[in-house]
């Protein structure tokens, strides 16, 4: 029993490891003037140029915790199986 909390103790590392090492810079856009205010249409692709760098990341880590989460339970399984 020990040794599933280690692997999900390892399993939850990784995957903050993971989330943390993805980190992207929002991308840099330039300030308008005060007297031109920005358009919808320029404002909401904005906004999702930022969602999307957000999302890409996040999607990525949510696949490797899906196979760290799997590999860890067929070892533990194998584990489990092992032992007398």
């Amino acid at each position: 029993m020990k040794r599933r909390g280690y692997w999900l103790a390892v399993v939850v590392g990784l995957v903050i490891a993971g989330v943390v090492g993805c980190g992207q810079e929002a991308p840099k856009t330039s300030t308008p003037s005060a007297s031109a205010a920005p358009s919808k249409s320029v404002t909401d692709s904005a906004g999702q140029a930022v969602v999307d760098s957000i999302k890409q990341p996040l999607d990525k880590s949510r696949a490797v915790e899906g196979t760290l989460e799997k590999a860890a339970e067929k070892t533990a399984d194998t584990v489990k199986d092992a032992t007398p």
